[in-house]
């Protein structure tokens, strides 16, 4: 039985109305989600729609590429904090990780996690895009940097989670960091593999789909 609180129930597309996200938010609170996520734009109405619920406002940072100077993703940060994001999920700069550029890519997410303030923030690998090695070393450059828990994907790019990488993922950071899995998780039976793999949180616009065991 999946629990509501493995979910971060997510609408992020470019073109996703005020009455959409108010929706997704009463289904939050109707079911009791973990999140609603949300582009960093409806922080502050997802704030407020979700005030005396004990659903959390989650905001994506650097989205959906990654490549914003770590400058932007700070500033970015602070903005969503301030207006009332409890949780954080950053897009790790896949090109320089691809280029081995280890210090600037730690150095990025660990800037990020400073502007956090204490709040949670999860770092996507955005996986369909990097080599099993290079999803290992995002993995340990994500724990260094003091990330509290890598995520799949963006599900904006070529594919979204897979069993296999978020196994290894779970194998690379142990029970020391979460692991979130995202991107093309639409019924029942995928969520529980991703759970059985070692996904501790789930990432889905079909929530209450994959709850009912509804086949999308």
């Amino acid at each position: 039985m999946l629990s509501p609180k493995l979910f971060d129930h997510t609408i992020l597309k470019a073109d996703a109305s005020e009455a959409s996200v108010k929706k997704i938010c009463d289904e939050a609170r109707e079911y009791d989600f973990m999140s609603v996520c949300v582009n960093s734009f409806y922080t502050a109405y997802v704030a407020q729609q979700l005030k005396d619920s004990d659903v959390k406002v989650c905001s994506v940072i650097g989205f959906p590429l990654g490549q914003m100077s770590t400058a932007a993703k700070v500033a970015e940060t602070e903005d969503v904090v301030a207006n009332g994001a409890d949780e954080v999920d950053m897009v790790l700069n896949v090109a320089a990780l691809k280029d081995q550029k280890y210090d600037f890519v730690k150095e990025d997410i660990r800037s990020v996690k400073a502007a956090c303030q204490g709040k949670l923030l999860k770092v996507i690998l955005e996986t369909c895009l990097l080599t099993k090695d290079e999803i290992v070393k995002a993995c340990e450059l994500s724990e260094e940097a003091g990330a509290d828990y890598v995520k799949t994907s963006t599900g904006f790019s070529t594919g979204g989670a897979t069993v296999e990488n978020v196994a290894l993922m779970r194998a690379t950071v142990g029970d020391r960091l979460g692991v979130k899995a995202s991107g093309g998780i639409r019924d029942t039976a995928t969520a529980e593999a991703m759970v059985a793999a070692g996904a501790s949180r789930i990432g889905a616009s079909a929530t209450i789909s994959i709850l009912s065991g509804i086949q999308l």
